[in-house]
């Protein structure tokens, strides 16, 4: 079973930067992030593949990167001009190659933006 360790999520005031890792027991294919709101549905925020394709959240393009390190199995996210609305549980997600639904998740970590 792979095992997804996230760290970096905190509090932080409107306009600052936060960066999250999610380090994986094994090389994955996709890696990302997903996040969740209370009484909101989770939302794919950013992925990456281990060829390094990107895709991106419409609310969080040109404010968030996302990047991986193959040799250490690990995906990092670069949030930067937070907003309030970007408060949620952040969930690192990871998938096998033409996998139908995500294989694997982490336990979450919480990104609190004050206004």
């Amino acid at each position: 079973q792979v095992q997804l360790v996230e760290s970096g999520g905190g509090l932080v005031q409107t306009g600052e930067s936060l960066r999250l890792s999610c380090a994986a027991s094994r090389s994955i294919f996709n890696m990302g992030w997903y996040r969740q709101a209370p009484g909101k549905k989770r939302e794919l925020v950013a992925g990456i593949t281990s060829g390094g394709i990107t895709t991106y959240a419409d609310s969080v393009k040109g404010r968030f990167t996302i990047s991986r390190d193959n040799a250490k199995n690990t995906v990092y996210l670069q949030m930067n001009s937070l907003k309030p609305e970007d408060t949620a549980v952040y969930l690192c997600y990871g998938e096998r190659w033409q996998a139908l639904v995500i294989d694997y998740w982490g336990q979450g970590t919480q990104v609190t933006v004050s206004s």
